[in-house]
Formats: C-alpha cells, sequence, structure tokens
C-alpha cells in the first residue's frame, strides 16, 4: 500500500488506517476477541500500517488498547499506534461524565495508555475532545513536554476548530487533525481544510463510511441490536434514513459501473481529496478488512466526483450527533 504523510514532523503511514473502536464499544455487542484480533494481525499483512485506538473505547478499563497492544506486540517497531486521552470516565455514565485535559490527567492518562498497549512510545496523542476548561495552550504544552520526555512522538487534536488549532500550533506543532468526513460528513471544508494545509498539518478522517451507511449493509435503527449507536443516530432516523437510503442506492450504481463496491467508491473519494488525507474505517471483519483495503487502488476521476457531488452536494440527512453531543468548534 502507498504511504502518505501526515504533517511537516516527519509522521508518514498507510494510505488507509484502521479505527478500533468497534471491536470494544459503540456498534452492538462483541465478545469475539480472537476475530478483532485476526483483524488487526490482517490489516499488517495487508499493509496497514497506522492503528487508532483510544483511552475512552475501553471505557476507562484498557480494553481496547490491550487488545491492539496484544495483537500487534510482535510487529510493533513496524506500525504506528494513535491513541487519545481528554474524558473524564470516572463516572457511571455510559461515556463518562465530562471532559479533562487538566496536565496531570494527560499524564495520568498517557502512562495507563502506554501501560495498556505494552509500548514504551505512543506515536501519535491526540486530545479526544476540546475541553472548554483547560487552555488549549496548556494541552499543547503538556504534550509537547511528553514528546521531549520520548513517551509520545508526535501530537495530534480531535474535533478542533480553527482557532484552536491555530493556538495548539503555536505551543507545539500539531501534526495531524482527526474529525469525522467523509461523504455523508463535509462540514470541514469550509473551515478547517484551509486552516491544515495553511499550517502543514494533516487529516485523518475518522467514521468514513458514514458509521455503516456507505455500505451494503444498511438497516433501518430498530433493527440494530441494543448498545448499537446506530439505534439512536439521526441519520438512521424517519424520513432522513429514506433520503440516505436513496443516496446510497445512487452512489452504489455509481460503484458498479466502476466495478468496485459502494464502500470502495466512498473510501477513494476520500483518498482524492488530498494527498494529506488517511481515512481510518473500522471493521471487526478480515473480509470487510481486505475490501476496505483494495480501495486504495482505486480511482476516480473527475466525472466521478462530480457525480459524488450531484448526489449528495451537501452530505447526508439528518445530523451526525444528537445536539447535545455534537463538538462546538472554535
Amino acid at each position: 500500500m502507498q504511504h502518505r504523510k501526515l504533517g511537516r514532523q516527519g509522521l508518514e503511514v498507510s494510505a488507509l488506517g484502521l479505527g478500533t473502536m468497534g471491536m470494544t464499544m459503540a456498534y452492538g455487542p462483541n465478545d469475539d476477541d480472537a476475530r478483532s484480533i485476526a483483524t488487526l494481525r490482517r490489516a499488517h499483512e495487508l499493509g496497514v500500517t497506522f492503528f487508532d485506538t483510544a483511552e475512552l473505547y475501553g471505557l476507562g478499563t484498557g480494553s481496547n488498547e490491550q487488545l491492539l497492544g496484544r495483537a500487534l506486540k510482535d510487529v510493533r517497531d513496524e506500525v504506528v499506534i494513535a491513541t487519545k486521552f481528554g474524558f473524564d470516565l470516572s463516572g457511571d455514565t455510559p461515556l463518562g461524565v465530562g471532559l479533562d485535559s487538566r496536565p496531570e490527567h494527560i499524564r495520568e492518562v498517557t502512562e495507563a495508555s502506554l501501560g495498556h498497549l505494552g509500548t514504551d512510545v505512543i506515536d501519535v496523542l491526540y486530545q479526544h475532545r476540546v475541553d472548554p476548561d483547560v487552555p488549549i495552550e496548556e494541552v499543547a504544552g503538556t504534550v509537547g513536554e511528553l514528546i521531549a520526555e520520548g513517551k509520545v512522538r508526535y501530537f495530534g487534536l480531535s474535533e478542533a476548530g480553527p482557532e484552536t488549532i491555530r493556538r495548539a500550533h503555536a505551543v507545539h506543532p500539531v501534526s495531524v487533525l482527526q474529525t469525522e468526513y467523509s461523504i455523508f460528513e463535509r462540514e470541514v471544508e469550509a473551515d478547517v481544510l484551509p486552516v491544515l494545509r495553511e499550517l502543514g498539518i494533516g487529516f485523518v478522517p475518522y467514521s468514513p463510511l458514514g458509521r455503516g451507511f456507505l455500505t451494503s449493509d444498511v438497516k433501518p435503527a430498530e433493527e440494530y441490536p441494543e448498545g448499537d449507536m446506530r439505534r439512536t443516530d439521526p441519520r438512521w432516523q424517519g424520513e432522513d434514513f429514506v433520503r440516505n437510503a436513496r443516496a446510497v442506492e445512487q452512489l452504489t450504481a455509481l460503484a458498479t459501473e466502476k466495478g468496485v463496491a459502494v464502500t470502495q467508491l466512498a473510501l477513494a473519494w476520500l483518498l482524492a481529496q488530498g494527498d494529506d488525507v488517511v481515512p481510518i474505517p473500522g471493521t471487526r471483519s478480515p473480509e470487510r478488512l481486505a475490501e476496505n483495503v483494495a480501495s486504495a487502488d482505486v480511482v476516480l476521476d473527475a466525472a466521478d466526483l462530480e457525480r459524488v457531488h450531484a448526489i449528495l452536494p451537501d452530505g447526508s440527512y439528518g445530523a451526525r450527533y444528537h445536539e447535545a453531543m455534537l463538538p462546538t468548534w472554535t
């Protein structure tokens, strides 16, 4: 697989990465760690070098990071591992009780993540969500100290807006920003991507397949199991679901003309947005993984991109999160 550079600090990864959230949360029950480990190892065999996890994905237990660490321990020097801090997971609600990017908490989470991953250094350390109670300068300074101490290699932000990105970057270079981006979700195009390109920061789209909507396996919300976030995702509700499903039918027709799956079309579309873009689709399935990886070889021409735009000029119907969960960009 081809590699791409993210930022100006030397970070280089495979053109497609692998997100691991769904292996332990958000997409229904999963007690098959063996299959997840097989998927992670198969990803490495197929040329994927960029793996994304987070403290949050283990809901405070470290389970997701531990899974990734076990799977990749024999090839640790050949891969780039990214993890994230920024949530207060001390409460008993599903996603904790709030945000916490205090310097002492960043250090605490970093030490725990190093232990869970079984590694001496975290390649990319992201702030998972911007904490309005902690100046971003303090966050950037703390991660910069961890980099100087050799515990972290690169600094990343997630779901940060232009002003926050600029302020953080002025204290310590930001190598990469992670935010939702796909054919379905295009908000970053107006204000965020131009700033990243001005400052030389790479971009990692998460949920590049619209949380599974941009696939051939879409069901109404009520058909997903309890614990699957798609049961309540706004894009799966009522008329928005119907309109989104119609759009995916049109995208599937275009993909069929090109002899590829709609999943591959969606990932190829993202890769075509710039050589500083590295999507991280997630899957538990080695078979689905192979299909995703093959999308790196799909070439879309200008006419293809225009047809995608005509089908969904502004992205999907329905918000990407409930209002209470929508990140606030500044």
